[in-house]
């Protein structure tokens, strides 16, 4: 099997790294270029070490990349974790079309941050799909899905890296051998059944401490690690991590307004919200390290009736 791998992060070099040691001919790499001042990518760096051949184009979309990937003469493009547009005549060009990773449960969850919004909506599941990418946004044909279920304490980081991320790549190379041996069936997205959501960035994190305990706690498991849901105290911006929820269970029950805080401990602070309290076990003053939710309130000179969100 000759492959052309499309990507970048750590997905990308694991699903490199995996093809490889089944025992695939990877002829291209073809890798986003890094912004300056970034990280080196641990895709670009993999196939570097590995003297495979590499392209950082800015746009995929010009005929120098299709030209690029034809040279390759590939059976298979594989895309895992792709944050460049890739038209038509790109993924058409290999013997075999091209396969996407997609870390939900298409048609639902279309777009970039498809892991935080299960999550944050509450979710008892989600999942991954491989497809064949069209011109839409992830709105070909399916070929394998896994479903994953989400635990009601899980984050976004364990639902990733615990399950989406090694699934992900098992099936990335499950669905390459079938493509490849004309054994495997595409099945099209039912379109009535399809969402889209943005990215969850800043503007998507921020708490209201007035809505529910259960949707601020999804809120924050959603982002955390990233890009960590938040809230201001005494004119700073808090990222808040490690939570737990503690409901009320005595009708009546007056434990604080909702973002106040309403008790201050060894190793964390609680926060009054509607149907509960949220333990603040882990947060970071934006710019800061991280720290525990009692260092915060020393840190902050807080105490017990505090406004958060303010």
């Amino acid at each position: 099997m000759r492959l052309a791998i499309i990507g970048q992060q750590a997905f990308g070099k694991s699903a490199l790294e995996a093809f490889l040691a089944r025992g695939a001919t990877v002829a291209g790499v073809f890798c986003a270029p890094e912004k300056p001042g970034a990280k080196p990518d641990p895709l670009r760096a993999a196939a570097e070490e590995r003297g495979l051949r590499l392209f950082q184009l800015p746009s995929l979309k010009t005929p120098e990349a299709a030209a690029a990937i034809g040279a390759l003469g590939v059976d298979l493009a594989v895309m895992a974790y792709v944050v460049q547009f890739v038209p038509h005549n790109f993924i058409s060009v290999p013997r075999h079309g091209t396969i996407q990773y997609h870390p939900s449960l298409l048609p639902r969850y279309r777009g970039p941050s498809s892991i935080n919004w299960p999550i944050i909506k509450g979710d008892a599941q989600t999942g991954l799909t491989i497809f064949r990418p069209t011109e839409g946004l992830d709105e070909g044909p399916i070929i394998l899905q896994r479903t994953v279920d989400i635990g009601p304490d899980d984050t976004l980081g364990s639902v990733y890296f615990n399950h989406l991320f090694p699934l992900g790549v098992e099936a990335l190379l499950e669905a390459a051998e079938l493509v490849v041996a004309g054994r495997h069936q595409e099945s099209p997205q039912r379109e009535e059944l399809a969402t889209y959501e943005g990215w969850c960035r800043d503007a998507e994190a921020q708490i209201n401490w007035h809505a529910h305990a259960d949707h601020v706690y999804n809120l924050i498991r959603g982002c955390d690690p990233a890009p960590g849901a938040w809230t201001t105290i005494k004119g700073s911006r808090v990222r808040i991590y490690e939570t737990a929820k503690h409901r009320t269970r005595t009708f009546g029950a007056v434990i604080g307004k909702p973002g106040e805080v309403c008790a201050i401990g060894e190793q964390s602070i609680e926060v009054a919200a509607q149907g509960g309290r949220l333990e603040l076990r882990t947060v970071r003053i934006e710019g800061g390290a991280k720290m525990t939710g009692a260092a915060l309130a020393a840190a902050l000179t807080l105490s017990v009736g505090a406004p958060l969100g303010s």
